[in-house]
């Protein structure tokens, strides 16, 4: 397990989780909903791995980005969606876009469109600015809750089949806000969770 304080994330920490993440880790880092599965978006084996992980199919995944440039280069942002984008993020949304070029085929799969996030949690951000390009990523789910809430417990049930579980304090039970843009005329809804739309 590593730990990483939220407030002030220590660099050595960061880069070796970086580190982890290039080399086709999977790792479990906190975010500012619940504590999600993550690898890099340009490993093949990270993404198959994280599949098995999460019991989830490629298109149910999400990315994480720094900022917003970075959203730009990975989905079609028109500037009525960039509006709604610049109010809620950093934040606890999951906005649905469309995907460009750039995001890779394996992550795709058959859809045309992605997940992206920005948490507002300096882990989770640090940790994709060391990386230098997105995660994918899945909630990480249990039928107890202190299993995706406590680190520790994290560690105990996980630990053994992720390269590294991030320390980052008690996390919450409650998931993002999933927020359709696909249609920047009628943006859309999809899950209510943590996040309230501005």
């Amino acid at each position: 397990m590593i730990k990483i304080y939220a407030q002030n994330p220590n660099e050595k920490a960061v880069a070796r989780v970086a580190d982890v993440l290039r080399s086709d880790g999977v790792i479990v880092y906190p975010t500012d909903s619940v504590y999600a599965f993550g690898c890099s978006i340009r490993s093949p084996k990270a993404i198959e791995r994280l599949r098995a992980l999460s019991g989830k199919k490629g298109d149910e995944f999400s990315i994480v980005c720094p900022d917003l440039s970075t959203i730009s280069a990975y989905a079609r942002v028109d500037n009525a969606v960039f509006k709604v984008l610049k109010r809620n993020l950093p934040g606890p949304f999951t906005f649905v876009l469309n995907a460009s070029g750039k995001v890779p085929d394996k992550f795709l799969e058959k859809r045309k469109t992605v997940g992206v996030r920005i948490p507002d949690h300096a882990v989770a951000l640090a940790i994709v600015e060391a990386l230098g390009h997105p995660l994918v990523t899945a909630s990480v789910k249990d039928s107890e809750e202190e299993y995706t809430t406590d680190p520790s417990l994290i560690e105990e049930r996980y630990g053994s089949a992720v390269e590294a579980v991030i320390d980052g304090g008690y996390g919450l039970c409650v998931p993002t806000t999933v927020v359709d843009c696909t249609d920047e005329s009628d943006i859309v809804v999809l899950r209510e969770g943590i996040g309230e739309l501005v």
